[in-house]
């Protein structure tokens, strides 16, 4: 492992590692454990890099809503929690469904055409 200093910061710590045939890699336990890895990783590209960061279960922007509803609905101590759970893991989903149906309408590419093919009409 060596370290490499950067502008004004904490030095960045790099090592190389191998690809396997079947271009999987592993994660330096002193990385891994460094940035918090739980379950999940995410992976983009960005300034010809490829970056691998922890998922981060926030979902706590619409915790609030979820459980609001789910106690109007008459749920309470163990089945509350169960659902509860259950409805926060579509939470991403979601989201990732609307942004991709987003990013297709930006690009002219969207199956709907107008405000009501979206939302529908008043009278739905």
């Amino acid at each position: 492992m060596s370290q490499v200093k950067t502008k004004g910061e904490n030095p960045m710590i790099k090592k190389r590692i191998s690809v396997s045939q079947k271009r999987q890699i592993t994660i330096p336990i002193e990385f891994y454990n460094s940035v918090g890895i739980d379950k999940e990783v995410e992976c983009y590209v960005q300034n010809n890099a490829i970056v691998i960061r922890p998922v981060r279960e926030s979902g706590g922007e619409f915790d609030e809503q979820i459980l609001a509803d789910l106690i109007s609905q008459g749920l309470s101590g163990q089945e509350l929690l169960d659902k509860f759970k259950e409805t926060r893991r579509q939470v991403r989903p979601a989201v990732e469904r609307l942004l991709e149906e987003a990013r297709l309408a930006a690009e002219g590419h969207a199956s709907s055409d107008n405000y009501e093919d979206v939302f529908g009409s008043e009278a739905d």
